[in-house]
């Protein structure tokens, strides 16, 4: 039966320390209300994995089961692993947050151009001397999501670095650069030993493995559209990663206990460093007002916000047709990890996320925008 096999899979990844507060027959009722195709779930306590799960197809028009270890689209996940992987390295004294880009790179950051962006456009505007590897963690470099979405598809800085939040794919890959141009690293490299391989995420890659192809997941937009998964060839720290749920939950788990960092590094992932003005996630540049949102801030790679029961953070992704989700509260010692092939399951999250955590102050309107269900 599909929980004994969950649960054998639990075990195998941690152990069972209490019962998740969520039944699979709650889940496939808000999956069939919401005519959601694929979902998976994991519920991790006290740094260990206590359920695991998966519903419904990775491809309805071949009649495929998602399974746990189904390959996903990590979307925007991707960015809380490869902010992991910095504090690494921040740990080993390679790297320094606050070291300014201008001792972080051999040339002016403006004489480089590469694949993606071509960055001779930020000569005039000396404020790209401020940019920071923790201003572009907590995307507050001043950039557009992707530089592709200005209207003239040039990169340009829009506030003071370091001053607001603003969500940007743009500032991710500029950090990915810096370590590669700056450090030598190969960062699909560093992402495969120092993340991947060392939480046994035998699944999860920064690029497309041909060995997926044999279990993987196609998407589904709003409008119930097949979209067939994307085999990215080109590594990026803003979201390329593939993985199956069986490797987020081994992830987030790690994270939850703090492995692989030292205490200072742990506790600076999560704690809150910018306040965010902002009423919405999006679209990024809004302008801001008023006090803080909900009480949320910017972390490192994620985002902070103020439960009821304490510290509470956060990360998700989101494509046409993914919709991923972590939600974790520090002092509950409790997080719930979401991926779904489909991205009407953004409906149906807060509902997961109340029925694993508890009545809780997870900020769905500020991620969301008009979009957040209501529910």
């Amino acid at each position: 039966m599909k929980w004994i096999a969950a649960f054998l899979v639990s075990l195998a990844l941690g152990g069972c320390a209490s019962a998740p507060a969520v039944s699979d027959d709650a889940v496939a009722a808000l999956m069939r209300r919401e005519q959601i195709q694929g979902l998976a779930l994991a519920v991790i306590e006290d740094g260990k994995v206590v359920k695991l799960a998966s519903y419904g197809k990775r491809n309805v028009e071949r009649n495929l089961p998602l399974e746990s270890n189904t390959i996903m689209y990590g979307a925007s996940l991707t960015k809380t692993a490869f902010a992991y992987m910095v504090l690494q390295l921040v740990d080993e004294g390679r790297l320094d947050l606050d070291t300014p880009v201008t001792r972080l790179l051999p040339k002016p950051l403006p004489e480089y151009r590469n694949q993606r962006t071509d960055y001779a456009p930020l000569a005039g505007d000396e404020r790209w001397r401020k940019l920071t590897p923790r201003i572009l963690l907590t995307h507050s470099g001043g950039f557009a999501n992707f530089s592709w979405l200005e209207p003239d598809e040039k990169i340009r800085i829009h506030f003071d670095p370091g001053s607001r939040y603003a969500y940007s794919g743009e500032g991710i890959y500029l950090l990915q650069y810096i370590l590669e141009q700056g450090l030598g690293l190969d960062v699909a490299q560093e992402m495969q030993r120092r993340i991947f391989d060392r939480f046994g995420m035998l699944n999860t890659s920064m690029r497309w493995r041909p060995d997926f192809a044999a279990n993987l997941a196609d998407g589904y937009t709003i409008d119930g559209k097949m979209e067939p998964h994307d085999e990215r060839s080109k590594v990026s720290a803003a979201g390329s990663m593939d993985t199956t749920i069986a490797d987020q939950a081994r992830f987030w788990a790690a994270v939850q206990r703090g492995e692989g960092l030292s205490a200072r590094m742990r506790a600076e992932l999560v704690r809150p460093q910018l306040p965010i003005r902002s009423r919405s996630q999006f679209p990024t540049l809004v302008p801001e007002a008023g006090a803080p949102q909900e009480g949320i801030a910017a972390g490192l790679g994620l985002v902070s916000f103020q439960d009821r029961s304490g510290l509470g953070w956060f990360k998700g992704g989101h494509n046409d047709s993914t919709g991923n989700m972590v939600v974790c509260l520090d002092a509950r010692r409790r997080c719930v990890v979401l991926l779904a092939n489909d991205v009407r399951a953004e409906r149906i999250f807060p509902e997961l996320v109340r029925m694993v955590l508890g009545e809780n102050d997870m900020p769905w309107r500020w991620e969301y925008g008009d979009k957040a269900p209501q529910r």
